[in-house]
């Protein structure tokens, strides 16, 4: 799963939103990290609509511009489950490494 893929499906978890408030969400989530480009929010729409992840939930006309709305499916959610899990045994596994490390002996010479 991509950096925004995950992202996006975790703007979703408390309420649907439209795509504005999805990439917002996604910059506050990410503490500034991940910048959501209209076109690469939308890029990843799709693929996780395509696969069951995502499903529109309404549209709604704002100043004269159509807001489609999105909300995360049940398949959605355990997919963002599973990652979220996958993710943490990563983490744990490179935590642990880094805690054991120490600096190479090399005898003097640097």
């Amino acid at each position: 799963m991509t950096e925004q893929a995950f992202f996006v499906l975790t703007a979703l978890v408390d309420t649907p939103r439209h795509g504005y408030g999805i990439v917002g969400e996604v910059g506050d989530l990410s503490d500034g990290r991940v910048k959501l480009k209209v076109g690469t929010l939308y890029g990843v729409l799709d693929r996780l609509v395509a696969d069951g992840l995502v499903e529109p939930d309404r549209e709604e006309v704002a100043n004269g511009r159509l807001r489609r709305y999105y909300r995360l499916t049940e398949d959605g959610r355990t997919a963002l489950t599973a990652e979220v899990r996958r993710q943490t045994a990563n983490a744990r596994a490179a935590s642990e490494r880094l805690r054991a490390w120490r600096p190479a002996d090399t005898g003097g010479l640097a």
